[in-house]
Protein backbone atom coordinates (compact mmCIF):
# COMPACT_ATOMS: atom_id res chain seq x y z
CA UNK A 1 0.00 0.00 0.00
CA UNK A 2 2.86 2.38 1.24
CA UNK A 3 4.78 1.66 -2.51
CA UNK A 4 1.03 2.07 -4.19
CA UNK A 5 1.04 6.11 -2.50
CA UNK A 6 4.74 6.69 -3.61
CA UNK A 7 4.37 5.46 -6.59
CA UNK A 8 1.01 7.42 -7.24
CA UNK A 9 2.35 10.64 -5.53
CA UNK A 10 5.29 9.98 -8.11
CA UNK A 11 3.43 10.37 -10.89
CA UNK A 12 1.47 13.32 -10.16
CA UNK A 13 4.71 14.94 -9.33
CA UNK A 14 6.01 14.18 -12.72
CA UNK A 15 2.43 15.21 -14.61
CA UNK A 16 2.52 18.48 -12.63
CA UNK A 17 6.65 19.09 -13.70
CA UNK A 18 5.07 18.28 -17.28
CA UNK A 19 2.21 20.57 -17.20
CA UNK A 20 4.61 23.56 -15.40
CA UNK A 21 6.87 22.50 -18.12
CA UNK A 22 4.00 23.00 -21.00
CA UNK A 23 2.99 26.25 -19.24
CA UNK A 24 6.22 27.72 -19.55
CA UNK A 25 6.91 27.52 -23.30
CA UNK A 26 3.77 28.50 -23.91
CA UNK A 27 4.58 31.58 -21.72
CA UNK A 28 7.54 32.08 -24.24
CA UNK A 29 6.98 35.08 -26.59
CA UNK A 30 10.20 35.00 -28.56
CA UNK A 31 10.67 38.02 -30.97
CA UNK A 32 9.64 38.83 -34.24
CA UNK A 33 13.13 40.52 -35.11
CA UNK A 34 14.77 37.45 -36.49
CA UNK A 35 12.24 37.39 -39.08
CA UNK A 36 12.87 40.75 -40.07
CA UNK A 37 15.99 40.61 -40.32
CA UNK A 38 16.02 37.44 -42.49
CA UNK A 39 13.39 38.95 -44.94
CA UNK A 40 15.88 41.86 -44.83
CA UNK A 41 18.47 40.25 -45.86
CA UNK A 42 16.99 38.66 -48.70
CA UNK A 43 15.36 41.55 -50.43
CA UNK A 44 18.36 43.36 -50.84
CA UNK A 45 18.67 40.65 -54.07
CA UNK A 46 15.06 42.42 -55.06
CA UNK A 47 16.37 45.87 -54.35
CA UNK A 48 19.40 45.07 -56.96
CA UNK A 49 17.18 43.87 -59.10
CA UNK A 50 14.99 47.47 -58.80
CA UNK A 51 18.34 48.74 -59.81
CA UNK A 52 18.78 46.48 -63.00
CA UNK A 53 15.10 47.25 -64.57
CA UNK A 54 15.50 50.81 -64.05
CA UNK A 55 19.14 51.80 -64.94
CA UNK A 56 17.95 52.70 -68.27
CA UNK A 57 16.11 55.39 -67.58
CA UNK A 58 18.53 57.46 -66.69
CA UNK A 59 20.99 56.47 -68.39
CA UNK A 60 18.66 56.75 -71.74
CA UNK A 61 18.93 60.12 -72.00
CA UNK A 62 22.99 60.05 -71.71
CA UNK A 63 22.85 57.64 -74.47
CA UNK A 64 20.63 59.81 -76.60
CA UNK A 65 22.90 63.10 -76.45
CA UNK A 66 26.09 63.85 -78.72
CA UNK A 67 28.88 61.72 -77.18
CA UNK A 68 30.85 64.79 -76.85
CA UNK A 69 28.73 65.97 -74.19
CA UNK A 70 28.21 63.04 -72.13
CA UNK A 71 29.75 59.94 -71.41
CA UNK A 72 28.75 57.51 -74.07
CA UNK A 73 30.66 54.06 -74.11
CA UNK A 74 28.89 53.82 -77.84
CA UNK A 75 30.54 56.89 -79.37
CA UNK A 76 26.99 57.61 -81.12
CA UNK A 77 23.61 58.62 -79.92
CA UNK A 78 21.30 55.87 -79.74
CA UNK A 79 18.34 55.57 -81.87
CA UNK A 80 14.79 55.12 -81.13
CA UNK A 81 14.11 51.66 -81.92
CA UNK A 82 17.38 50.80 -79.64
CA UNK A 83 16.23 52.85 -76.85
CA UNK A 84 13.04 50.30 -76.86
CA UNK A 85 15.37 47.48 -76.96
CA UNK A 86 17.41 48.70 -74.21
CA UNK A 87 14.38 49.04 -72.00
CA UNK A 88 12.94 46.15 -72.89
CA UNK A 89 15.23 43.22 -73.29
CA UNK A 90 15.62 42.97 -69.48
CA UNK A 91 12.08 42.00 -69.43
CA UNK A 92 12.40 39.43 -72.19
CA UNK A 93 15.55 37.94 -69.62
CA UNK A 94 12.95 37.93 -66.97
CA UNK A 95 10.72 35.86 -69.18
CA UNK A 96 13.36 33.70 -70.05
CA UNK A 97 14.74 33.41 -66.68
CA UNK A 98 11.24 32.72 -64.92
CA UNK A 99 11.12 29.55 -66.17
CA UNK A 100 13.59 27.77 -63.99
CA UNK A 101 14.18 29.13 -60.35
CA UNK A 102 10.82 27.54 -59.17
CA UNK A 103 12.02 24.01 -60.05
CA UNK A 104 15.25 24.91 -58.50
CA UNK A 105 14.26 26.70 -55.58
CA UNK A 106 12.57 22.79 -54.73
CA UNK A 107 15.57 21.21 -55.87
CA UNK A 108 18.61 22.85 -53.67
CA UNK A 109 16.55 25.52 -51.32
CA UNK A 110 15.42 28.97 -51.57
CA UNK A 111 18.49 30.20 -50.10
CA UNK A 112 20.98 28.69 -52.22
CA UNK A 113 18.88 29.74 -55.75
CA UNK A 114 19.04 33.13 -54.25
CA UNK A 115 22.65 33.27 -53.31
CA UNK A 116 23.36 32.35 -56.93
CA UNK A 117 21.68 34.97 -58.69
CA UNK A 118 23.97 36.75 -57.76
CA UNK A 119 26.52 34.93 -60.96
CA UNK A 120 23.97 36.34 -63.92
CA UNK A 121 24.08 39.44 -62.08
CA UNK A 122 27.98 40.48 -61.71
CA UNK A 123 27.60 39.13 -65.52
CA UNK A 124 25.58 41.83 -66.36
CA UNK A 125 27.16 44.43 -64.51
CA UNK A 126 30.78 43.32 -65.90
CA UNK A 127 29.56 43.58 -69.53
CA UNK A 128 27.92 47.08 -69.13
CA UNK A 129 31.14 48.37 -67.65
CA UNK A 130 33.16 47.17 -70.47
CA UNK A 131 30.43 46.84 -73.82
CA UNK A 132 31.17 49.18 -76.47
CA UNK A 133 28.92 48.33 -78.48
CA UNK A 134 25.13 47.95 -78.53
CA UNK A 135 24.82 44.25 -78.96
CA UNK A 136 27.01 43.73 -75.61
CA UNK A 137 24.80 45.92 -74.07
CA UNK A 138 21.84 44.31 -75.53
CA UNK A 139 23.58 41.04 -73.93
CA UNK A 140 23.78 42.41 -70.88
CA UNK A 141 20.42 43.70 -70.48
CA UNK A 142 18.81 40.14 -71.27
CA UNK A 143 21.38 38.53 -68.80
CA UNK A 144 20.07 40.96 -66.10
CA UNK A 145 16.37 40.21 -66.78
CA UNK A 146 17.48 36.38 -65.56
CA UNK A 147 18.96 37.52 -62.18
CA UNK A 148 15.98 39.95 -61.87
CA UNK A 149 13.46 36.92 -62.38
CA UNK A 150 15.24 34.53 -60.00
CA UNK A 151 14.71 37.46 -57.13
CA UNK A 152 11.33 38.24 -58.09
CA UNK A 153 10.15 34.19 -58.51
CA UNK A 154 11.69 33.17 -54.90
CA UNK A 155 11.77 36.00 -52.51
CA UNK A 156 7.59 35.94 -52.08
CA UNK A 157 8.06 32.05 -51.73
CA UNK A 158 11.05 32.91 -49.16
CA UNK A 159 9.42 35.33 -47.16
CA UNK A 160 6.21 33.77 -47.25
CA UNK A 161 7.64 30.59 -45.45
CA UNK A 162 9.67 31.75 -42.88
CA UNK A 163 7.27 33.96 -41.46
CA UNK A 164 4.21 34.00 -38.90
CA UNK A 165 0.86 34.26 -39.61
CA UNK A 166 0.67 37.62 -37.81
CA UNK A 167 3.65 39.51 -39.90
CA UNK A 168 3.24 37.47 -42.80
CA UNK A 169 1.97 40.14 -45.02
CA UNK A 170 4.09 42.59 -43.58
CA UNK A 171 7.28 40.54 -44.72
CA UNK A 172 5.70 40.51 -47.77
CA UNK A 173 5.37 43.95 -48.44
CA UNK A 174 8.67 44.18 -47.89
CA UNK A 175 9.69 42.74 -51.67
CA UNK A 176 8.27 46.20 -53.47
CA UNK A 177 9.71 48.37 -50.96
CA UNK A 178 13.16 46.25 -51.67
CA UNK A 179 12.39 47.16 -55.49
CA UNK A 180 11.39 50.45 -54.87
CA UNK A 181 14.85 51.16 -53.43
CA UNK A 182 16.69 50.22 -55.64
CA UNK A 183 15.07 52.32 -58.62
CA UNK A 184 15.42 55.47 -56.60
CA UNK A 185 18.86 54.06 -55.91
CA UNK A 186 19.57 54.39 -59.46
CA UNK A 187 17.27 57.55 -60.41
CA UNK A 188 19.23 59.98 -57.48
CA UNK A 189 22.68 58.59 -58.78
CA UNK A 190 22.22 57.74 -62.40
CA UNK A 191 21.58 61.62 -63.58
CA UNK A 192 24.45 63.30 -61.63
CA UNK A 193 27.45 60.42 -62.28
CA UNK A 194 29.51 59.15 -65.22
CA UNK A 195 28.31 55.97 -66.72
CA UNK A 196 31.41 54.44 -65.17
CA UNK A 197 30.54 55.45 -61.23
CA UNK A 198 26.85 54.58 -62.35
CA UNK A 199 27.33 51.13 -63.21
CA UNK A 200 30.04 50.18 -60.32
CA UNK A 201 27.55 52.04 -57.68
CA UNK A 202 24.45 49.69 -59.11
CA UNK A 203 26.72 46.73 -58.71
CA UNK A 204 27.46 47.06 -55.60
CA UNK A 205 23.83 46.07 -54.64
CA UNK A 206 24.34 42.55 -55.65
CA UNK A 207 27.58 42.35 -53.36
CA UNK A 208 26.09 43.79 -50.23
CA UNK A 209 22.87 40.73 -50.55
CA UNK A 210 25.58 37.74 -50.66
CA UNK A 211 27.28 39.11 -47.78
CA UNK A 212 24.73 40.06 -45.97
CA UNK A 213 22.48 36.70 -46.45
CA UNK A 214 24.62 34.67 -46.19
CA UNK A 215 24.22 34.00 -42.95
CA UNK A 216 20.75 33.65 -43.16
CA UNK A 217 18.93 30.33 -42.79
CA UNK A 218 17.12 28.25 -45.05
CA UNK A 219 13.03 27.78 -45.27
CA UNK A 220 11.79 25.89 -42.75
CA UNK A 221 9.40 24.47 -45.19
CA UNK A 222 12.04 23.73 -47.66
CA UNK A 223 13.77 21.52 -44.56
CA UNK A 224 10.61 19.87 -44.06
CA UNK A 225 9.71 19.08 -47.56
CA UNK A 226 13.57 17.43 -47.74
CA UNK A 227 12.49 15.36 -44.11
CA UNK A 228 15.07 17.01 -42.17
CA UNK A 229 13.09 17.68 -38.60
CA UNK A 230 15.62 19.04 -36.26
CA UNK A 231 17.29 21.24 -38.78
CA UNK A 232 13.24 22.53 -39.12
CA UNK A 233 13.39 23.09 -34.98
CA UNK A 234 16.33 25.06 -35.07
CA UNK A 235 15.69 27.13 -37.88
CA UNK A 236 12.10 27.89 -36.32
CA UNK A 237 13.36 28.68 -32.98
CA UNK A 238 15.95 30.77 -34.75
CA UNK A 239 13.53 32.40 -36.38
CA UNK A 240 11.48 32.72 -33.41
CA UNK A 241 13.65 33.66 -31.11
CA UNK A 242 12.48 31.21 -28.78
CA UNK A 243 13.50 27.63 -27.67
CA UNK A 244 13.78 24.76 -29.23
CA UNK A 245 11.11 23.32 -27.32
CA UNK A 246 8.49 26.22 -27.69
CA UNK A 247 8.48 25.57 -31.35
CA UNK A 248 8.57 21.80 -31.71
CA UNK A 249 4.38 22.00 -32.17
CA UNK A 250 4.46 24.12 -35.35
CA UNK A 251 7.49 22.55 -36.64
CA UNK A 252 4.78 19.37 -36.63
CA UNK A 253 2.36 21.11 -38.19
CA UNK A 254 4.21 22.40 -40.78
CA UNK A 255 5.79 19.22 -41.44
CA UNK A 256 2.20 17.80 -42.05
CA UNK A 257 1.26 20.42 -43.95
CA UNK A 258 4.38 19.97 -46.66
CA UNK A 259 5.12 16.92 -46.81
CA UNK A 260 1.50 15.47 -47.28
CA UNK A 261 1.26 18.10 -49.88
CA UNK A 262 4.97 16.90 -51.27
CA UNK A 263 4.09 12.68 -51.68
CA UNK A 264 0.96 13.84 -53.68
CA UNK A 265 3.67 14.41 -56.63
CA UNK A 266 2.07 16.83 -57.89
CA UNK A 267 2.19 17.46 -62.11
CA UNK A 268 1.56 20.51 -64.05
CA UNK A 269 -1.29 19.29 -64.63
CA UNK A 270 -2.27 19.73 -61.02
CA UNK A 271 -2.56 23.51 -60.97
CA UNK A 272 -5.87 22.90 -63.27
CA UNK A 273 -7.25 19.67 -62.67
CA UNK A 274 -7.38 20.68 -58.46
CA UNK A 275 -9.74 23.26 -57.61
CA UNK A 276 -7.90 25.04 -55.31
CA UNK A 277 -4.80 25.13 -56.97
CA UNK A 278 -6.70 26.79 -60.49
CA UNK A 279 -8.89 29.67 -58.88
CA UNK A 280 -5.10 30.41 -56.85
CA UNK A 281 -3.60 30.58 -60.50
CA UNK A 282 -6.06 32.56 -61.99
CA UNK A 283 -6.05 35.17 -58.80
CA UNK A 284 -2.09 35.86 -59.47
CA UNK A 285 -2.19 35.40 -62.72
CA UNK A 286 -4.88 38.32 -62.94
CA UNK A 287 -3.00 39.98 -60.20
CA UNK A 288 0.08 40.59 -62.48
CA UNK A 289 -2.00 41.20 -65.32
CA UNK A 290 -3.39 44.32 -63.81
CA UNK A 291 -0.05 45.23 -62.02
CA UNK A 292 1.60 45.50 -65.51
CA UNK A 293 -1.31 46.53 -67.21
CA UNK A 294 -1.36 49.66 -64.80
CA UNK A 295 1.72 51.37 -66.86
CA UNK A 296 4.51 50.62 -63.82
CA UNK A 297 7.37 49.51 -66.47
CA UNK A 298 6.16 52.69 -68.81
CA UNK A 299 6.66 54.96 -65.87
CA UNK A 300 9.85 53.41 -64.34
CA UNK A 301 11.73 53.24 -67.56
CA UNK A 302 10.38 56.18 -69.56
CA UNK A 303 9.56 58.75 -66.81
CA UNK A 304 12.27 60.98 -67.79
CA UNK A 305 10.69 60.94 -71.56
CA UNK A 306 7.14 61.28 -70.83
CA UNK A 307 8.09 64.26 -68.26
CA UNK A 308 10.60 65.97 -70.61
CA UNK A 309 7.52 65.39 -73.35
CA UNK A 310 5.44 67.30 -70.97
CA UNK A 311 6.77 70.36 -71.56
CA UNK A 312 8.72 72.74 -68.89
CA UNK A 313 6.85 72.97 -65.54
CA UNK A 314 10.18 74.58 -63.83
CA UNK A 315 11.72 71.56 -62.83
CA UNK A 316 14.34 69.50 -64.38
CA UNK A 317 13.08 65.84 -65.53
CA UNK A 318 15.52 64.08 -63.59
CA UNK A 319 14.35 66.05 -60.35
CA UNK A 320 10.60 65.29 -60.96
CA UNK A 321 11.69 61.66 -61.81
CA UNK A 322 13.43 61.38 -58.40
CA UNK A 323 10.80 63.10 -56.63
CA UNK A 324 8.43 60.73 -57.95
CA UNK A 325 10.72 58.40 -56.89
CA UNK A 326 10.52 59.19 -53.28
CA UNK A 327 6.46 59.48 -53.50
CA UNK A 328 6.65 55.85 -54.68
CA UNK A 329 9.15 54.66 -51.71
CA UNK A 330 7.29 56.16 -49.02
CA UNK A 331 4.00 55.21 -49.98
CA UNK A 332 5.60 51.64 -50.31
CA UNK A 333 6.88 51.78 -46.88
CA UNK A 334 3.75 52.70 -45.56
CA UNK A 335 2.28 49.08 -47.06
CA UNK A 336 3.72 46.84 -44.34
CA UNK A 337 2.20 49.39 -41.70
CA UNK A 338 -1.35 48.93 -42.46
CA UNK A 339 -1.65 45.50 -44.73
CA UNK A 340 -1.92 43.23 -42.19
CA UNK A 341 -4.73 45.25 -39.89
CA UNK A 342 -6.81 46.45 -42.86
CA UNK A 343 -6.08 43.46 -45.08
CA UNK A 344 -5.01 42.98 -48.68
CA UNK A 345 -8.46 43.59 -50.45
CA UNK A 346 -9.30 47.38 -49.11
CA UNK A 347 -5.77 48.11 -50.22
CA UNK A 348 -6.28 47.10 -53.45
CA UNK A 349 -8.77 48.84 -54.40
CA UNK A 350 -7.69 52.39 -53.10
CA UNK A 351 -4.97 51.59 -55.32
CA UNK A 352 -6.74 50.79 -58.50
CA UNK A 353 -8.82 53.96 -58.15
CA UNK A 354 -6.25 55.77 -56.98
CA UNK A 355 -4.32 54.53 -60.31
CA UNK A 356 -7.11 54.84 -62.84
CA UNK A 357 -8.11 58.76 -61.70
CA UNK A 358 -4.12 59.53 -62.19
CA UNK A 359 -3.71 57.91 -65.41
CA UNK A 360 -6.78 59.85 -66.35
CA UNK A 361 -5.43 62.92 -65.59
CA UNK A 362 -2.40 62.03 -67.64
CA UNK A 363 -3.98 61.09 -70.50
CA UNK A 364 -6.56 64.28 -70.70
CA UNK A 365 -3.52 66.26 -70.13
CA UNK A 366 -1.67 65.02 -73.70
CA UNK A 367 -4.53 64.93 -75.25
CA UNK A 368 -5.28 68.44 -74.66
CA UNK A 369 -1.09 69.19 -75.66
CA UNK A 370 -0.47 66.73 -78.80
CA UNK A 371 -3.99 66.08 -79.91
CA UNK A 372 -6.42 69.44 -80.21
CA UNK A 373 -3.18 71.53 -79.85
CA UNK A 374 -4.08 73.58 -76.85
CA UNK A 375 -2.06 75.68 -74.76
CA UNK A 376 -1.06 73.75 -71.61
CA UNK A 377 1.14 75.94 -69.57
CA UNK A 378 -1.15 76.87 -67.17
CA UNK A 379 -1.64 73.13 -65.80
CA UNK A 380 2.12 72.12 -66.53
CA UNK A 381 2.04 71.09 -63.16
CA UNK A 382 -0.34 68.33 -63.79
CA UNK A 383 1.46 65.54 -65.43
CA UNK A 384 4.30 65.53 -62.04
CA UNK A 385 1.44 65.85 -59.68
CA UNK A 386 -0.43 62.75 -61.74
CA UNK A 387 2.61 61.04 -61.67
CA UNK A 388 3.02 61.54 -57.69
CA UNK A 389 -0.95 60.22 -57.39
CA UNK A 390 -0.18 57.21 -59.23
CA UNK A 391 2.76 56.14 -57.77
CA UNK A 392 1.33 56.74 -54.18
CA UNK A 393 -1.75 54.65 -54.87
CA UNK A 394 -0.06 52.12 -57.11
CA UNK A 395 2.44 51.52 -53.99
CA UNK A 396 -0.14 50.94 -51.46
CA UNK A 397 -1.53 47.58 -53.30
CA UNK A 398 -1.09 47.15 -57.26
CA UNK A 399 2.80 47.36 -56.37
CA UNK A 400 3.20 45.20 -53.67
CA UNK A 401 0.32 43.17 -52.93
CA UNK A 402 0.17 40.49 -56.10
CA UNK A 403 3.64 39.13 -54.77
CA UNK A 404 3.07 39.09 -51.31
CA UNK A 405 -0.37 37.04 -52.08
CA UNK A 406 1.47 35.17 -54.64
CA UNK A 407 3.76 33.75 -51.70
CA UNK A 408 0.95 32.90 -49.52
CA UNK A 409 -1.91 31.50 -51.69
CA UNK A 410 -0.48 28.74 -53.74
CA UNK A 411 -0.11 25.02 -52.27
CA UNK A 412 3.58 23.90 -51.36
CA UNK A 413 2.97 20.96 -54.13
CA UNK A 414 2.49 23.25 -56.91
CA UNK A 415 4.43 26.81 -55.77
CA UNK A 416 7.16 25.99 -57.74
CA UNK A 417 5.46 25.52 -60.97
CA UNK A 418 2.63 28.48 -60.34
CA UNK A 419 5.58 31.28 -59.10
CA UNK A 420 7.22 30.30 -62.60
CA UNK A 421 3.93 30.86 -64.65
CA UNK A 422 2.94 34.24 -63.22
CA UNK A 423 6.33 34.98 -62.85
CA UNK A 424 6.40 34.75 -66.55
CA UNK A 425 3.10 36.45 -67.25
CA UNK A 426 4.14 39.26 -65.77
CA UNK A 427 7.69 39.75 -67.46
CA UNK A 428 6.08 38.47 -70.86
CA UNK A 429 3.63 41.82 -70.31
CA UNK A 430 6.08 43.58 -69.11
CA UNK A 431 8.01 43.04 -72.39
CA UNK A 432 5.19 43.86 -74.52
CA UNK A 433 4.38 47.40 -73.08
CA UNK A 434 7.94 48.24 -72.66
CA UNK A 435 8.69 48.02 -76.31
CA UNK A 436 5.92 49.57 -77.86
CA UNK A 437 4.71 51.86 -75.82
CA UNK A 438 6.97 54.03 -77.50
CA UNK A 439 5.54 53.27 -80.68
CA UNK A 440 1.85 53.42 -79.53
CA UNK A 441 2.75 56.87 -78.22
CA UNK A 442 4.68 57.86 -81.61
CA UNK A 443 1.52 56.41 -83.95
CA UNK A 444 -1.59 57.21 -81.41
CA UNK A 445 -0.47 59.56 -79.08
CA UNK A 446 0.59 59.32 -75.62
CA UNK A 447 -2.97 59.91 -74.09
CA UNK A 448 -4.07 56.87 -75.93
CA UNK A 449 -1.56 54.36 -73.97
CA UNK A 450 -2.65 56.14 -70.17
CA UNK A 451 -6.66 56.13 -71.38
CA UNK A 452 -5.98 52.50 -71.81
CA UNK A 453 -3.68 52.02 -68.64
CA UNK A 454 -6.64 54.09 -66.67
CA UNK A 455 -8.88 51.41 -67.79
CA UNK A 456 -7.68 48.27 -66.82
CA UNK A 457 -7.09 50.17 -63.37
CA UNK A 458 -10.89 50.16 -62.94
CA UNK A 459 -11.09 46.65 -64.07
CA UNK A 460 -8.70 45.09 -61.32
CA UNK A 461 -11.24 47.65 -58.62
CA UNK A 462 -13.89 45.31 -60.37
CA UNK A 463 -12.02 41.94 -59.62
CA UNK A 464 -11.59 43.00 -56.09
CA UNK A 465 -14.56 43.76 -55.12
CA UNK A 466 -16.47 40.74 -56.87
CA UNK A 467 -13.98 37.82 -57.31
CA UNK A 468 -10.79 38.27 -54.94
CA UNK A 469 -10.72 36.67 -51.39
CA UNK A 470 -8.99 37.76 -48.52
CA UNK A 471 -5.96 36.93 -47.15
CA UNK A 472 -6.11 38.83 -43.68
CA UNK A 473 -4.73 36.63 -40.93
CA UNK A 474 -5.36 33.07 -42.19
CA UNK A 475 -2.67 30.61 -41.89
CA UNK A 476 -1.63 28.99 -44.80
CA UNK A 477 -3.39 25.80 -44.46
CA UNK A 478 -6.64 27.95 -44.23
CA UNK A 479 -6.31 29.77 -47.48
CA UNK A 480 -6.17 25.97 -49.04
CA UNK A 481 -9.52 25.37 -47.67
CA UNK A 482 -11.25 28.52 -48.70
CA UNK A 483 -10.11 28.34 -52.11
CA UNK A 484 -11.18 24.10 -52.01
CA UNK A 485 -14.60 25.51 -50.68
CA UNK A 486 -14.08 23.73 -47.58
CA UNK A 487 -15.20 24.85 -44.18
CA UNK A 488 -13.42 25.08 -41.14
CA UNK A 489 -14.25 25.31 -37.23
Amino acid sequence: MSNFVEQSYGDKKKSLANSNKVKIINLEKGSKAPQFIAAIAANICVMAGGAMVVWSNPILLMLGEDPVNKENPLGRPVSAEEESWIGSLNAVGSMIGSLFPGYFAERFGRRTILLASVIPSMLSWTLIGIGRSIQVLYMARFISGVAVAIGFAVIPMYSGEIAETSIRGMLGSLFQVSVTLGQLWAFIIGPYVSYTTFWISCAALPIAFFVLFLPMPESPHYLAAKGRTEDVIKVLARLRGKSEDAVRCEASEIEAYVQKSYYQKATIMDLFKVKANFKALIITCVLVTFQQMSGIIVVLLYSELILASAGDSGISSALETIIVGLVKLVSTCANPLVVDRLGRNILLIISGIGTSLSLGALGIFFYLKDAIRCDVSGIGWLPICSLIMYMATYSVGLGPLPWTIMGEIFAPEVKSRATAITVFLSCFLAFVISKYFINIATSFGQYTAFMFFSFFCILSVLFTVFVMPETKGKSLQEIQDELAGKSRK
